[in-house]
């Protein structure tokens, strides 16, 4: 998606495990200009399946960005990682990891595995916002995303 064209939500696939930030997230893209919808998954299990039950479905949107912990119960965000590029239908979706690891090698291993980028989440409450509106205004206002067609 690029600048907005239509009046449809931009829908974001929310996966965190932590309910304290999951919180933060959606109240930092509730102030936000856009009109977004944010499904949340808790487990690195359960984004697959969500991908799939909406690449299949006619009345569920196919997401316009993940938004990945890295740390997450049973499977890890990096392999989640590599198992959306493994499928052809999601190789394009857009996925941003949204981590609280400043480590070198996360942010290494996620640019190897094709993270579209790596932030960090903010420490400070009110500076998730300020992290919703950057990714606004670059992924949906700025950057020019090729069509997903599950």
């Amino acid at each position: 998606m690029s600048e907005s064209t239509t009046d449809e939500p931009v829908d974001i696939l929310l996966v965190e495990d932590n309910p304290g930030d999951v919180r933060l997230t959606q109240l930092a893209f509730s102030e936000s200009e856009m009109d977004t919808r944010i499904h949340v998954v808790v487990d690195g299990d359960e984004v697959l399946d969500v991908l799939h039950e909406r690449a299949d479905s006619d009345s569920a949107p196919f997401p316009d960005l993940v938004l990945l912990d890295l740390n997450l119960p049973r499977v890890g965000g990096l392999e989640v990682l590599e198992r959306i590029r493994d499928v052809p239908e999601f190789a394009h979706l857009p996925v941003l990891i949204l981590t609280s690891s400043r480590a070198n090698e996360d942010v290494v291993s996620s640019y190897e595995r094709s993270a579209n980028a790596y932030l960090t989440k903010p420490t400070d409450p009110n500076e998730f916002a300020t992290l919703a509106k950057a990714v606004e205004n670059f992924w949906f206002r700025r950057a020019q995303l090729p069509p997903i067609s599950p």
